[in-house]
């Protein structure tokens, strides 16, 4: 039982300065979790227990479905991660060091290389497979801008599995029985969820998926078609745009376009010099971006902005990407900032990518590499050839379903599971093969699929408060039930204590708020902030042999006899689950 009076808990009645969400405000006045540092926090008690609820579904769910649970260190050596080309491919994302003698070591952020090594040196034989093994282990990444509390930290709790097949079939089934198995987890635990596609990113492999908790704080974007069910990331939306024939076109034609170093500008020259009709989705924006040191252009329609993140996952590759600055312009002197175009792109050995939009045969307003000078009629394919196409302008609520072409509809959620088809990335590097039955030696196929742990006790968070503070499902709270006591008379605080006892006693966990000093007010406050499921108030009513009983998510309350109590608190822990 936990006894507020011994319990190492303060709860707090103001927000924490630094927080933004809901989850972070509550999570910390509530006493589950602190701030150590950014991105880094320390769990106490409440918070410990409600991590350790959602690990033991987890843990039920993978192990249910036939997986088996292994544990890594985080302590890793460099040459594993070499062998991949992550120590480099990870870029400053990952944590590095040194130990005494000069040794290179990181901080796992993911543990894909160990899984690979562990079943390298105990299977050899098809007949060893198909295997899936997983942890529940803490993860570090350097992340540039940890925020949300322990939604996007630099160190936090993960679960990861990888599955290991003879061939493409094998791993098909593991990752729907994998997907079955997350299906099963995220219900158990009382999210809403939506199953998007993905990208796979620095991942590697084919088919991803994502679970995504929607969330109007949420830090993901994710498209829903109304009509055909297509939901995917932002990343993984695909734009269908036909080329067009541009014969009839005129040649470019430069112009004067002083004082029009933006989109807008130069829409209100164009309709003044050219007539009306002209907006922004006419003109051809060119954003210049430094790719790992390496100069970049990338072209989208002048009314959208470049999705950096959506950019860099759909070209992969990228550890470092941002957007030019006054000492990257004075390396190349021909770019004239403000009327750059890609016609003479190739010449200043700048690479250029094109938003699918910017289709073979279409036709622009882009600048003419000349202060002060536009040109029009620039067509991709005549004036210019973009060296790849991908996916990089902003996506749109009513941009068309690529499935179906009805206008999607944008949310925002948190990302709370991720599974991947691997395929043979990190078996090939590692030389992870097996024997078939012909004795052929086989590269093993893998799938990776990882849960964000301490992610979702801040997702759950956010999902079910409400304004007066947290609100657990059952199975997920500290307790199920939490007794306040009220008054001063020795009665109260042992009737309040009996009925703890006797609730434990049937396997019903209870917090007991059994502190002499606060009133009353601060003890209910305290309760709804911490969000038990079940209240039970002892105080005035047990002069009549009663208590009175509140469900903490509806605010339904009700008086019940004393010895009936826990019979009622039964039923109604069974109807709310």
């Amino acid at each position: 039982m936990l006894k507020m009076s011994t319990l190492f808990l303060r709860t707090l009645r103001d927000d924490p300065a630094d927080a933004e969400v809901a989850s972070h405000k509550l999570l910390v006045r509530a006493g589950y979790v602190r701030r150590i540092a950014a991105g880094i926090y320390s769990w106490l008690p409440l918070g410990v227990i409600t991590l350790r609820n959602i690990e033991r579904v987890i843990r039920e769910e993978m192990d249910a479905a036939g997986f088996q649970e292994v544990n890594f260190p985080s302590l890793l050596p460099r040459d594993a991660y070499e062998a991949t080309n992550r120590w480099e491919e990870y870029g400053p994302a990952l944590f590095r060091l040194q130990d005494r003698r000069g040794g290179d070591y990181l901080l796992g952020p993911t543990h894909e290389e160990m899984f690979t090594l562990m079943v390298k040196g105990e299977y050899s034989s098809y007949k060893d497979l198909p295997l899936s093994i997983y942890q529940i282990q803490t993860k570090f990444r350097d992340e540039a801008r940890p925020r949300s509390g322990i939604i996007r930290g630099r160190e936090f709790v993960m679960k990861d599995s990888y599955s290991f097949d003879i061939d493409d079939a094998g791993l098909e089934v593991s990752y729907q029985n994998h997907r079955q198995a997350y299906v099963k987890t995220f219900d158990r635990l009382g999210m809403q969820y939506n199953i998007v596609k993905a990208v796979s990113g620095a991942m590697g492999g084919s088919k991803s998926e994502e679970f995504l908790a929607p969330c109007s704080t949420g830090e993901d974007t994710y498209v829903l078609c109304p009509k055909c069910g297509f939901a995917a990331n932002v990343e993984a939306m695909v734009t269908k745009v036909a080329a067009v024939d541009s014969s009839a076109t005129p040649a470019a034609e430069a112009f004067d376009s002083p004082n029009t170093p933006t989109i807008d500008t130069l829409v209100e020259l164009l309709n003044n010099k050219f007539g009306g009709g002209f907006t922004g989705a006419h003109t051809l924006k060119n954003v210049m971006l430094m790719a790992d040191n390496k100069a970049i252009c990338v072209l989208v329609p002048g009314d959208r902005e470049v999705d950096l993140k959506r950019f860099q996952e759909n070209i992969g590759g990228i550890h470092e990407l941002r957007v030019f600055e006054d000492a990257d312009f004075a390396k190349f002197p021909a770019l004239v900032k403000g009327y750059i175009g890609p016609q003479d792109a190739k010449k200043s050995g700048i690479t250029v990518y094109a938003d699918p939009r910017i289709a073979p045969g279409t036709s622009w307003v882009t600048g003419a590499n000349q202060k002060d000078r536009h040109a029009r009629n620039v067509v991709n394919g005549r004036d210019f050839t973009p060296d790849s196409y991908v996916e990089a302008a902003e996506v749109r609520a009513g941009d068309a379903c690529p499935e179906c072409e009805t206008p999607v509809v944008i949310d925002r959620a948190i990302e709370i599971g991720h599974i991947f088809q691997l395929g043979r990335k990190y078996a090939e590097s590692l030389n992870l093969t097996v024997l078939d039955q012909n004795g052929k030696s086989q590269i093993v196929t893998m799938g990776s699929y990882g849960i964000g742990v301490s992610r979702a006790v801040a997702a759950i968070a956010e999902q079910t408060h409400d304004e007066i503070g947290l609100n657990w499902p059952v199975d997920l709270a500290p307790a199920k039930v939490h007794i306040v006591a009220t008054g001063k008379e020795d009665a109260i605080f042992d009737a309040a204590l009996d009925l703890g006892n006797k609730l434990e006693a049937i396997g019903i966990t209870v917090m007991l708020d059994d502190r002499r000093d606060p009133s009353a007010g601060v003890k209910f406050k305290d309760a709804e902030l911490i969000g038990n499921p079940i209240i039970v108030v002892v105080g005035k009513a047990l002069a009549n042999g009663n208590v009175e009983v509140r469900v903490r998510k509806s605010g339904e309350k009700s008086e019940v006899a004393v010895g009936e109590a826990v019979n009622a608190i039964t039923a109604l822990l069974a109807a709310i689950k």
